[in-house]
């Protein structure tokens, strides 16, 4: 099986927790915008709590969207997830570049830098919901914990990791979602926490080729960890020329028109995933039909 979502229950119903592997969907990410080390480490950590977070919705048109504005020099990263933990996602600066952190890690924290995250939720009421809080760390994971807190009062624990090959292709990626249930008692809360706090690092795990079962095992077996179901995760975008034809048509004639007056072959890139379209001089002038 290639990336999944573990959701399981433990301490008969006062936890819900997920875990996710994701290197096959960071990797993709990676290979369609040419992400450089550490923007591939932030994106893919934001890609993997985007498919857990998405599997965590109930209708098949439901959409979460992730979204951080920040001061760094990546500019900033944008995830969207549906229900069936199908994610895709993009950093505004694929290319930047930064010394390790003093642990000799990737320093997504500074990449980032100050900012906020939105979470938006649409769930096909008439608005959506969004929650936003400033970013804590910028080291993502731990923003979205703060988030929970926050924004939704449900007291969780995230974990995010992205793990890279000499060659800087992605050797490993997950994470967890860990969240307290209002029933919690005091003392499933204290095991749990301590627990937690004795976690090193996500990458730990994912360094010693844990499967989503077994970092969840590492963390809920003393407090009775089950194993509800399994969720594939993938990336994919569901970008396609009518989609990009439509977003042209919406820039007006007046524009549609120079497009066409300059004579040549437009080319128009998706955001999430790089793919090209091209659309020929006649083919605008069929847009330009449309529109008026």
């Amino acid at each position: 099986m290639g990336d999944y979502i573990v959701r399981g229950t433990a301490a008969q119903g006062q936890i819900r927790a997920f875990a996710a592997t994701t290197r096959e969907l960071v990797e993709e990410a990676r290979e369609d915008h040419n992400t450089s080390p550490v923007a591939t480490a932030a994106l893919g950590r934001l890609l993997t709590a985007g498919a857990m977070m998405g599997s965590m919705m109930k209708g098949d048109a439901d959409v979460l969207t992730l979204q951080i504005k920040c001061a760094g020099p990546i500019q900033g990263l944008t995830v969207t997830a549906n229900s069936k933990a199908d994610v895709k996602g993009y950093v505004n600066n694929p290319d930047v570049i930064i010394p390790a952190n003093s642990h000799g890690k990737l320093d997504v924290g500074t990449a980032v830098g100050q900012g906020v995250l939105n979470v938006i939720k649409d769930l096909g009421l008439k608005e959506p919901y969004v929650g936003q809080c400033e970013l804590q760390t910028s080291e993502i994971a731990d923003d979205l914990t703060y988030y929970y807190a926050v924004s939704e009062q449900v007291p969780s624990s995230v974990g995010l990791g992205v793990l890279m090959e000499k060659d800087n292709t992605v050797k490993q990626a997950g994470g967890f979602i860990i969240q307290l249930m209002p029933d919690a008692t005091e003392e499933v809360i204290a095991k749990l926490e301590k627990n937690i706090s004795e976690i090193t690092s996500v990458t730990t795990f994912l360094d010693m080729g844990c499967s989503p079962e077994e970092i969840l095992e590492n963390i809920l077996g003393s407090l009775d960890f089950e194993v509800l179901d399994k969720v594939p995760a993938r990336f994919h975008c569901n970008c396609e020329k009518d989609r990009v034809a439509k977003a042209l048509i919406c820039i007006g004639k007046e524009e549609l028109q120079k497009l066409i007056d300059e004579g040549e072959t437009i080319e128009m890139k998706c955001h999430f995933c790089n793919s090209a379209y091209y659309f020929t001089v006649d083919e605008l002038k069929e847009l330009l039909e449309l529109a008026k």
